[in-house]
């Protein structure tokens, strides 16, 4: 398995690994691995089908999460039991990751030197510890992680500053947040987040949400008074 985490040789790909082989190696029910390029913004490589991906989307949408924690502080975060752990660490994340059926995760970030390239993320539906020989393993993992990541400083350069040969399964976002900078007036930071709070006023993924602002069925302007807010409708300004 640790092999098979190198990607195809002249590829763009940064990882080559099954996730859900990863998954059955490693004893829990789904693995993700999501990274921070220089664009700012993180960037979701692979995860398991179904639970996983939606806790990957959920953090991403709602900006908090084990995994932004563990990539930011470059610290791991182990989550055994959800149902156990404050109401006020995660307030918005942790009734839906209860609604997705998730019992456990476990975070370990990407660490190169002193820098954090993003995190691996295992959840369990069960609750409890992961074990000793599973998060040896699970480090293990992370570190040929790391090493597959950054083995092509050509594909990661490109990677990093969003060239047209990454394949970037959150692009609608990149590209909605570059629109909504234009229309309201606001740094790619701000207008991201003014995405991320219409998308969770909305109950919507964020990943739809973009689509529409991309599509132009959903644009964000300046109001009449001091603050900017959320427009909702067709146009094409900000293209």
């Amino acid at each position: 398995m640790l092999e098979s985490l190198r990607p195809a040789p002249g590829g763009w790909d940064l990882v080559g690994a099954d996730a859900e082989g990863c998954a059955r190696v490693l004893g829990v029910d789904g693995v993700a691995v999501s990274v921070t390029p220089g664009s700012g913004l993180t960037e979701l490589l692979w995860a398991t089908p179904g639970a996983s991906r939606q806790l990957e989307d959920l953090q991403f949408t709602l900006g908090q999460g084990p995994g932004p924690e563990a990539a930011s502080s470059g610290a791991p975060v182990l989550v055994p039991d959800l149902s156990a752990e404050s109401p006020d660490r995660w307030p918005a994340l942790l009734p839906e990751l209860v609604a997705v059926g998730i019992g456990a995760v476990f975070c370990l970030p990407l660490r190169l030197g002193k820098a954090s390239l993003g995190a691996l993320t295992l959840q369990r539906a069960r609750a409890g510890p992961l074990g000793k020989s599973p998060l040896a393993d699970a480090w293990t993992v992370t570190h040929a992680l790391t090493a597959a990541l950054v083995e092509d400083g050509e594909a990661w350069q490109a990677f990093a500053e969003a060239e047209e040969t990454s394949h970037f399964y959150r692009a609608a976002v990149h590209q909605a947040s570059g629109m909504i900078s234009v229309q309201a007036g606001v740094s790619l930071a701000e207008a991201l987040m003014r995405l991320r709070a219409y998308a969770y006023q909305q109950g919507r993924p964020l990943l739809e949400v973009a689509d529409d602002v991309v599509a132009r069925r959903v644009r964000f302007r300046h109001d009449d008074g001091d603050e900017p807010g959320f427009v909702a409708g067709g146009g094409t300004e900000g293209s």
